[in-house]
């Protein structure tokens, strides 16, 4: 009986029997072992960032432009720009300065953001050529924000109506939740149509020129909303939205990165067949 125990007890305590009956293959440990650490390597993995990524954003869409850096959903500095003759001359030693204050190199940043409009047409396109090229050049996704979202942002209601001036009368409006989603589409219109269209409930309106909008809500059932003044410099918004895209993994590949117009330019408007 002793025998029996003994024996017994010895088959528990040995590893090459017990792994070749787990795994059914008669084979050495250390083969086996060796394919299954392959194996592992082997598999794809999805991709990462760093947990509190840096972030350069940027916005050209009009004459009050800004750049911002963020590492997460902290905003390390945002610099207010004043370009009325447009930004393709000033913008990149401006973010070159912003980058040399932080010691940072392009290489160093995690993922580049632009605002996509709506805004000025050459204003847009010279933002998101900024940021596409300097992503497609250190390797680093992409993300267009649009300035409506960014300045719901500013927001603090579970509904936010976003306001902008699109001249000519007309404004672009939009409203979005607490979250960022789209509510309402945006669009490009009358003012008082746009009123119309909007859903019921409990609504906050944001607007950079707060005193034209509230002077058009008088008369209307929103005449008492709360109106909330969004600043001129979004790209610390722009920053933080497009942090919180990649670490969702919406962040884009810089190509795929496209205007948000949301009025179609001069040139179609009056082009004839």
């Amino acid at each position: 009986m002793s025998r029996t125990r003994r024996r017994a007890k010895g088959e528990l305590h040995r590893p090459g029997r017990s792994g070749q009956e787990l795994s059914g293959r008669d084979e050495p440990a250390g083969i086996r072992n060796e394919r299954q650490r392959k194996g592992v390597r082997a598999r794809p993995r999805a991709p990462t960032h760093p947990v509190k990524p840096l972030l350069l954003a940027i916005d050209t869409t009009h004459e009050f432009g800004s750049i911002a850096l963020a590492r997460g959903m902290e905003v390390l500095e945002e610099v207010a720009l004043h370009a009325p003759d447009g930004f393709a001359h000033v913008i990149y030693g401006q973010l070159r300065d912003l980058l040399e204050r932080r010691r940072l190199n392009p290489e160093d940043i995690d993922c580049f953001a632009a605002a996509s409009g709506p805004g000025s047409f050459t204003g847009v396109r010279v933002g998101l050529a900024c940021v596409k090229g300097l992503a497609e050049a250190c390797g680093k996704p992409a993300a267009g924000v649009s300035n409506l979202q960014a300045m719901a942002w500013y927001g603090s209601a579970p509904l936010r109506a976003v306001v902008m001036d699109a001249r000519r009368g007309e404004i672009y409006g939009a409203v979005y939740n607490a979250a960022g989603d789209l509510v309402a589409p945006e669009t490009v219109g009358g003012f008082s149509k746009w009123l119309e269209s909007l859903p019921e409930g409990d609504l906050e309106f944001v607007s950079a020129d707060s005193g034209l909008v509230r002077e058009a809500l008088e008369g209307t059932r929103w005449e008492t909303a709360p109106l909330v003044t969004a600043p001129r410099a979004l790209a610390a918004a722009i920053a933080t939205i497009a942090c919180a895209r990649l670490v969702r993994g919406e962040a884009c590949d810089p190509a795929a990165l496209d205007a948000n117009y949301v009025r179609r330019s001069d040139a179609e408007l009056f082009w004839k067949e």
